[in-house]
C-alpha cells in the first residue's frame, strides 16, 4: 500500500429525494434507483471541477431514501432499505470505480440474521469497486442499533465489527454517522484504532447560527488530531417537513479545529479541502500539551463506564428472538412487548418508549434529579 501523502476530498452537499410519499414499494424503489442514477452523473461532474487530486468524496445522510417518518420497521425495509449485495450496492460500487475514488455512503439497510429489523449503515467503497468499510449506527433514536440486539449480534459479527477502521493509502477512515458526532465515545473508539479522518454523513439543521453539532465536529477533530469531512444535505424533498431545514454547512475541518472549507446552502462542491495526512501523522508524534492521542488515560474512566446508567443492552432482542433475554436482571425487557397482540408492527412510537423508560430509569437512580 502506498501512502498518499496529501489529495484533495470533498464532502458533497446534494439534495435528497425521499421516498415517504411514495404511493407503494415499486414507486419508492425506482426513486431509489433514479437517486443512484442521478448520484452516477453528479459525482463526476464535481470532481472534475476539483480536477484529478480529487481522491474522497463523503455523500450526506440517508441520500438516497430520506428517513422513516410513521413506517414500521417492516414498511421501511421493502421501501427503503439496501442490503450488501443488492444491485443498488453493486451500482454505488461501479460509481466509485468509475470515478476511481474512494466513496463513502450512508444508507438505510436490511440484514438477514435480523429480518425483522433495519439498520443505518455507513460504506466505504474503494477505487476498484470493493466495500472496504461497513459500519453501522450505534446510537439513534428512530431506527434499531446493534446494541439493541447485542447478544446475537456479537454472536452473528464479533467485536471488531462495532467500530470498524479502514486503512486506505488515504489514511485511516472511520464512520461517525450523523448526531453520533455528539457522542465523543464513537470516534473515541475510533481513535482507538488509528483512525485519522473520521467520515461524517448528515443530515441535520443548518443556520447562521452556530449549532451543538458545529462545535462538536471541530471538538472531535480537535481530541482527536483527526480529519472530519462532514457531508450534509442540501434539504429535503417530498416530507412534510419544511424541505430547506437540513441545508447546507457541509464542511471540512482538519485536525487543529479549522475549518478549511464550508458550503453555504443549496447543492454545492464548495466542502472540499486538501487532506495533509503526512502532517497529521507528524502531528501525532509530537510531544507537548497539543498532542491529546499520547495524552489519554483511558483507564480512569473504564470503571465509572461499567456503573453507569443508559440505554439497556438487547432492548429489541425479542422482536427477533423471544427468549433471549436482556443481559442482567435490573435491564427491563423492553423488545419482548414490542409485537403484542393488537399493538402496531414495530416502529417509532415503540422507540421513543424506550427512551422514555430509560428517562424513568434514570429518574429512580438519581441521576435525574
Amino acid at each position: 500500500m502506498n501512502p498518499v501523502a496529501s489529495y484533495q476530498a470533498l464532502a458533497l452537499q446534494t439534495r435528497c429525494r425521499a421516498v415517504n410519499a411514495c404511493t407503494g414499494v415499486l414507486e419508492a424503489r425506482e426513486l431509489l434507483r433514479a437517486n443512484i442514477d442521478r448520484l452516477a452523473k453528479m459525482i463526476p461532474a464535481n470532481m472534475a471541477f476539483i480536477g484529478p487530486a480529487c481522491k474522497l468524496v463523503v455523500l450526506p445522510e440517508y441520500v438516497l431514501t430520506g428517513f422513516p417518518l410513521g413506517e414500521s420497521f417492516s414498511q421501511w425495509r421493502e421501501k427503503a432499505c439496501i442490503s450488501v449485495d443488492s444491485p443498488e450496492m453493486e451500482s454505488l460500487c461501479r460509481i466509485a470505480q468509475d470515478n476511481k475514488v474512494y466513496l463513502a455512503v450512508n444508507a438505510y439497510e436490511k440484514e438477514k440474521h435480523f429480518p425483522e429489523l433495519f439498520f443505518q449503515g455507513c460504506f466505504l467503497i474503494s477505487p476498484e469497486g470493493r466495500l472496504v468499510l461497513h459500519y453501522r449506527r450505534m446510537n439513534s433514536v428512530f431506527s434499531p442499533t446493534p446494541f439493541d440486539v447485542w447478544n446475537k449480534y456479537l454472536e452473528v459479527y464479533g467485536e471488531d465489527a462495532l467500530f470498524p477502521v479502514a486503512d486506505t493509502p488515504l489514511g485511516r477512515m472511520a464512520f461517525v454517522a450523523s448526531d453520533e458526532i455528539l457522542f465523543p465515545e464513537v470516534s473515541r473508539m475510533a481513535l482507538m484504532k488509528g483512525t485519522e479522518i473520521l467520515l461524517h454523513p448528515t443530515s441535520e439543521t443548518h443556520s447562521p447560527l452556530t449549532s451543538g453539532k458545529d462545535v462538536c465536529k471541530q471538538a472531535r477533530a480537535v481530541e482527536n488530531l483527526a480529519y472530519v469531512i462532514s457531508a450534509n444535505t442540501a434539504g429535503i424533498e417530498g416530507t412534510p417537513v419544511c424541505a430547506e431545514s437540513a441545508d447546507g454547512g457541509s464542511r471540512i475541518v482538519d485536525y487543529r479545529g479549522r475549518i478549511l472549507a464550508m458550503a453555504g446552502t443549496g447543492e454545492s462542491l464548495n466542502a472540499f479541502a486538501e487532506i495533509h495526512i503526512a502532517n497529521l501523522r507528524e502531528a501525532r508524534r509530537q510531544t507537548g500539551m497539543q498532542n491529546l492521542v499520547a495524552r489519554q488515560r483511558y483507564g480512569q474512566y473504564a470503571e465509572f463506564y461499567q456503573r453507569a446508567e443508559g440505554v439497556p443492552v438487547n432492548a429489541l432482542s425479542g422482536v427477533n428472538d423471544p427468549g433471549l433475554k436482556p443481559a442482567g436482571e435490573s435491564q427491563p425487557d423492553f423488545g419482548s412487548r414490542m409485537t403484542q397482540p393488537g399493538e402496531a408492527q414495530p416502529g417509532r412510537a415503540q422507540l421513543l418508549a424506550l427512551q422514555r423508560e430509560t428517562i424513568s430509569r434514570l429518574e429512580k437512580k438519581g441521576v435525574l434529579p
